[in-house]
């Protein structure tokens, strides 16, 4: 069953309870990257496979995760090439009771460093589980950024570096 999670500002991403942080460098340039999340929301499934479907909404986005982990989101940070963050206001996750996604990007050589932050707060069963989550977690991160790196390689056919 769906239910609301407690709406946090995001000062809230360095001081939860639970901070997941993961990085990886792509060589996709940060105004590229930052479209791909922030604007082309329905093309989160063709490079986050643990993405079953997202579509934008009136100020954020609906997400459904394979498995059936369902998500309705407010963006609250969209800075172009720097910066991108929703807040997970509804969701049927047991044990959730805050939680906010911060993209942050940096550029790195030709490319992007892009640190990805999992801010969560909820029951201390639901603390326990996501912090056991960490390698799993870390590893889909690790998998989209590489596959959205190719995606975005492909989608440019002077290559990664031009803009």
């Amino acid at each position: 069953m769906a239910h609301g999670l407690r709406p946090v500002g995001i000062d809230f991403v360095e001081n939860a309870p639970v901070r997941l942080v993961f990085t990886h460098e792509i060589s996709a340039a940060p105004d590229a990257v930052f479209r791909a999340l922030a604007e082309d929301v329905p093309g989160w499934p063709q490079w986050f496979s643990a993405v079953a479907s997202a579509r934008p909404t009136d100020g954020g986005r609906e997400v459904r995760l394979r498995g059936g982990t369902r998500f309705e989101e407010s963006v609250i940070e969209a800075e172009p090439s720097e910066s991108y963050a929703y807040r997970i206001d509804v969701t049927n996750t047991p044990g959730a009771r805050a939680w906010i996604e911060e993209w942050r990007l940096a550029p790195a050589g030709t490319g992007t460093r892009v640190r990805m932050t999992f801010a969560l707060d909820g029951t201390g069963l639901f603390r326990a589980v996501a912090r056991l989550a960490r390698p799993g977690v870390g590893r889909a991160f690790h998998d989209a950024m590489t596959a959205l790196d190719r995606r975005l390689a492909d989608r440019d056919p002077a290559g990664p570096a031009s803009g």
